[in-house]
């Protein structure tokens, strides 16, 4: 389907940069879970593309940039992801201020890939820790990405050293609730 759609828009003039970017997208996403390689090139030609005709329109490129960063995150390209994700992140906190939903999510997808990162983790903590509150009162304490920031949070915390993971878990233990609903999230997660 993705080629299909390619090739539909492939001879169509710069005119058409709407459709000829959306059968760059579908092609693109379509192969970076099967065939990333194949996607990557892709991916950056519709990121070319959409530099050149939304130039204007900065928060439509950085979604853009976001499949590209998670392209490069599936071919283990962690450093070059990173650098994306902290430009779209800054971005989005630039012109849309921190708690907007773009901003948050931006945040949560830089702080996975810090994750990734050798040595990085902590910055990733950090980060969570910072933008949970900013979710909570921004998108509501049950929504999807403040549930799955909890997660990702708890996540990073339990990967640390035992010793450190107390320590974490001591500082957070006046949330109860917000643990409660982290690893009931972790444990459903894991049941299905």
């Amino acid at each position: 389907l993705g080629w299909a759609c390619w090739k539909m828009y492939l001879g169509r003039t710069e005119m058409e940069a709407y459709h000829r970017r959306f059968s760059m997208q579908v092609l693109g996403c379509s192969l970076y879970m099967s065939r990333p390689q194949e996607a990557l090139p892709v991916l950056e030609a519709n990121l070319a593309l959409c530099r050149r005709s939304w130039s204007w329109d900065d928060n439509f490129t950085r979604g853009v940039q976001g499949n590209l960063a998670s392209c490069l995150d599936h071919l283990g390209r962690h450093e070059e992801s990173l650098v994306i994700r902290r430009e779209i992140y800054a971005g989005f906190v630039a012109t849309l201020g921190v708690s907007h939903p773009d901003s948050i999510l931006g945040g949560c997808n830089l702080a996975g890939t810090l994750m990734d990162q050798p040595g990085l983790r902590g910055e990733a903590i950090t980060l969570l820790r910072d933008l949970l509150p900013v979710a909570r009162k921004s998108l509501g304490a049950d929504h999807d990405i403040t549930l799955g920031m909890a997660q990702n949070l708890a996540m990073a915390l339990l990967g640390d050293t035992p010793e450190h993971t107390r320590d974490n878990l001591r500082l957070n233990q006046h949330r109860p609730a917000l643990w409660r609903v982290t690893f009931d999230l972790m444990r459903h997660s894991v049941d299905t």
